[in-house]
Parts: C-alpha cells; sequence; structure tokens
C-alpha cells in the first residue's frame, strides 16, 4: 500500500463542483454522458473475453467484484453494478460520492462509495478495476498506477483509459471543447495526457501488461465512437503479468 498521495486538492475541487449536476445529460458533464456508452461498449467487449461471459447475459458480471477508481457520481459504477458485479467507487472529491451515493440509492442499487485516496484504503482483490479519464488528474501518476495493481486480483481485469497527449487531443479537447463550453473549462492539462507509450511504461513498472489500446475517436458522422485511431482519446485493457 503506497503512502503516496494522489490527489490534488485543486483538481478534487474543480470536480465537486460539478457534482450537483453530474446526471444532467445536457449540464456540465454533457460529453461524459456521450463518451459513456462507448466505453461501456469496450468494456462489455473486454468483459466477455477476460471472464469468458455470455455475451447475451444480462450480468457478466455476477459473482465479481469491481472497483471503480475515480467514479465521480457512479455514471460507470452504476452500469457495472446493473451488470452483476459487487461495487465499490473510489473520489477524491466527497461532493461526487454525495451524488453517487443518492443516485444509487434512488435507483435502487447497492453500491459501495468510499471518499479518499485509493493508495491508502487497502482495497485488494478485485476481479475488474476500472480508471476511466483519472490518471491525466492525478499528483503521482506512478503510485497511482500501482495502488490500481494492489487493488487487482491476481487474475483479474483493469480497464483504463485516458487522453493521448498529441496535437489533436489539444487542439480538440483542450482550446477546442474546453473553449467552446462542452467540457468545463480548467479540466484538462495537456501536459499531464499520456501517451501510449508512456502508459505502457507505468503498468510494466507496476507489474501489468498493457493490451492493444482502442482509440476514442470523434468525427462528425460518428460523432464519438471506438476506432484504430489513438491520437485524441484512448481505452486499454491492463493484466497482471
Amino acid at each position: 500500500m503506497s503512502n503516496a498521495t494522489t490527489i490534488r486538492p485543486d483538481e478534487a475541487a474543480h470536480f465537486g463542483k460539478l457534482a450537483a449536476d453530474w446526471w444532467d445529460p445536457k449540464g456540465s458533464s454533457a460529453m461524459l454522458h456521450r463518451l459513456n456508452p462507448v466505453r461501456l461498449r469496450f468494456i462489455r467487449s473486454a468483459i466477455d473475453t477476460h471472464f469468458a461471459a455470455n455475451p447475451a447475459s444480462l450480468k457478466p458480471l455476477a459473482g465479481l467484484r469491481a472497483l471503480d477508481v475515480g467514479c465521480g457520481a457512479g455514471l460507470l459504477a452504476e452500469p457495472l453494478a446493473r451488470m452483476g458485479a459487487s461495487v465499490t467507487g473510489v473520489d477524491a472529491a466527497h461532493e461526487n460520492i454525495a451524488a453517487a451515493r443518492t443516485h444509487a440509492q434512488a435507483g435502487g442499487l447497492n453500491i459501495d462509495y468510499k471518499h479518499g485516496d485509493i493508495g491508502a484504503l487497502g482495497l485488494s482483490g478485485y476481479n475488474l478495476v476500472t480508471a476511466l479519464e483519472v490518471i491525466e488528474h492525478v499528483a503521482d501518476k506512478p503510485a497511482f498506477i500501482a495502488a490500481l495493481a494492489d487493488a487487482l486480483g491476481d487474475d483479474g481485469l483493469m480497464i483504463v483509459s485516458t487522453p493521448n497527449r498529441t496535437v489533436q487531443s489539444r487542439l480538440l479537447m483542450v482550446e477546442g471543447a474546453e473553449r467552446f463550453g462542452l467540457i468545463p473549462r480548467g479540466t484538462h492539462h495537456w501536459d499531464d495526457f499520456l501517451t501510449p507509450v508512456e502508459l505502457h511504461d507505468l503498468l510494466a513498472d507496476a507489474g501489468l501488461k498493457l493490451g492493444n489500446p482502442t482509440g476514442i475517436a470523434w468525427s462528425v458522422a460518428k460523432g464519438l465512437h471506438l476506432s484504430d485511431d489513438v491520437s485524441l482519446n484512448y481505452i486499454a485493457t491492463a493484466t497482471h503479468v
């Protein structure tokens, strides 16, 4: 268990201010609502492959434990619970945890939400660990990855997504999306984005093997979609070596 803190107080405060309308598909998190179905498509395929689940099953995670790190108000944790998992959600902003608990209770979902630093919570033995659009916001990336690795069971599956540090991501995600109000100002810091090679190396240092990244791209015709193009954003699996 790492003693290094991965939380940036200013980042936690930024996202905490968005908690009240996190679940509003037309609010400040509208882009996440558009992104979530795309991520879930990848996640469901990865779950079916890794756990040899029936693609037709509504509960491919039945009997399994899932941990969503940087869970926000539960936009991913709730679908994981509906897939049958026993879900724990962790977030650095207490406002997000409060909103997540309220929304889960209203939907009749039993999700264990925790506020705090993943490295200090002593979590372990999870079959599935997810950290989507999170690592670019943390203070100590090696400590964060090490904490995720500690939480992941020996035969478990990790799924990570993050923006790539490219000219395209700077233009579209920072200067474009934030300038035109598609994403709240101050959400992204381009220098903190990770290339797939950098993520590979961080995971390798923690004893994890990165799967082939899949791009999350955008076009006028398709909107956000899974793609071979990783220049904007990408999502990938990781497992213990």
